[in-house]
């Protein structure tokens, strides 16, 4: 997939109710380097780019082909009964 644009990094933090200082802080670079990014002003080096793609996967956002996406939660008791079983099956 290419590099995030911006429309994707507002969409994301949007999903993700992340704040651009939160963003910014998480991806190291300047919170001006990421409004200017997202306005369209500029386009971040290519490593300040990944490293914003990078935070926001990190959050728990995918970056596809068709856009961006949350995976699906869930529900923790779920889980719990998935890991016990998963580890039940590995002991016979």
């Amino acid at each position: 997939m290419a590099m995030i644009s911006p429309q994707q990094s507002k969409g994301a933090r949007a999903m993700l109710d992340m704040s651009r200082s939160d963003l910014a802080s998480a991806a190291g670079i300047a919170e001006r380097t990421l409004v200017d990014f997202e306005r369209g002003a500029r386009t971040p080096h290519a490593n300040n780019l990944a490293a914003i793609q990078r935070a926001l996967e990190n959050a728990g956002v995918r970056f596809t082909d068709h856009g961006v996406e949350l995976p699906p939660k869930v529900d923790p008791h779920v889980a719990s009964a998935i890991d016990t079983i998963s580890k039940a099956m590995d002991t016979d």
